[in-house]
């Protein structure tokens, strides 16, 4: 019988995250010798879920399907929250999710583009499957980059995080921001953790950024929420935007993404004269017509 390869991913997840905890983290007592690799030994693991080491090591290694029971018992031992244990309990296949269609890239739902075009204050993005960029407004493009003189294959978010230098110096938390959006793509693999353009994008950016390749392998995950984007922008300076996400009910792999600053803040102000340079470019354009 072949082997689920989702089991694989999991395992994976398994060491990750007892990779990143160690005995006083858990409750039990160190011996003060140092340990050749750094987090909990399979055993450790194995002890605090009360499971057999062998059981275990077969888990990580992508050979066995666990129980609800086991898994929420291994979620405790290894200290997971919410949204980790969420993405194991998918990859076991405790929760059922519509497979995700890796085939194509997908096309914008055509309300949310009605929407994103009637945005003049707020940039908005379309985030669609495995963090692909399906639409934009120009706000968005006034703050971050021209999305449209980059090739429909290569408008991927994390894709752009890591390649654009522009996208470098715009985030004043570079880094984070980063790693935050590994986390999502990673989050979104769950469906479908060997999707061929996942893989393509993965292998790619792996061989391209030594800092992808290792934040990759963390195995962090999170859902996009709210959160704040600080900017430095080259024309309207230091901004501070406030990150919220709305789900399409049409096709729940497209996420709305919209950048909001407080009114009477000096980021709103500088929003206001960057949608005012807008119009009057498009104004020009349309007299030059």
């Amino acid at each position: 019988m072949p082997r689920d390869p989702n089991l694989g991913e999991l395992g994976a997840f398994l060491k990750a995250r007892r990779a990143q905890l160690g005995p006083r983290d858990v409750g039990l007592p160190g011996t003060g010798e140092p340990r050749r690799v750094p987090g909990l030994r399979r055993e450790e693991v194995a002890q605090l879920a009360a499971i057999s080491t062998d059981y275990y090591t077969r888990l990580e290694q992508g050979r066995l399907q666990a129980s609800a029971a086991v898994l929420d018992a291994l979620a405790t031992a290894l200290r997971l929250d919410t949204m980790q244990r969420e993405y194991l309990a998918t990859l076991a296949g405790k929760v059922a999710l519509p497979p995700a269609d890796g085939r194509a890239r997908q096309q914008v739902q055509p309300q949310l583009q009605y929407l994103l075009d009637d945005l003049t204050l707020t940039a908005g993005f379309v985030i669609g499957r495995n963090t692909d960029l399906l639409a934009w407004n120009a706000m968005a493009a006034a703050l971050v980059m021209d999305f449209g003189r980059v090739p429909e294959e290569e408008r991927n978010y994390v894709r752009l995080v890591f390649t654009e230098p522009a996208i470098r110096e715009l985030y004043r938390d570079w880094e984070p921001m980063a790693r935050l959006a590994l986390a999502h793509l990673r989050m979104d693999s769950r469906r479908n953790p060997h999707d061929p353009r996942l893989t393509a994008l993965v292998d790619d950016l792996s061989a391209r950024d030594p800092q992808f390749r290792l934040w990759w392998t963390s195995h962090d995950v999170a859902l996009r929420a709210g959160g704040t984007r600080l900017l430095r922008h080259p024309v309207a300076g230091d901004l501070t935007l406030e990150r919220s996400t709305f789900t399409c009910a049409e096709d729940p792999e497209q996420q709305l993404v919209v950048w909001t600053a407080e009114p009477g803040s000096r980021t709103h102000a500088a929003l206001r004269d960057l949608a005012a340079g807008i119009e009057g470019v498009r104004r020009g354009r349309d007299g030059a017509a």
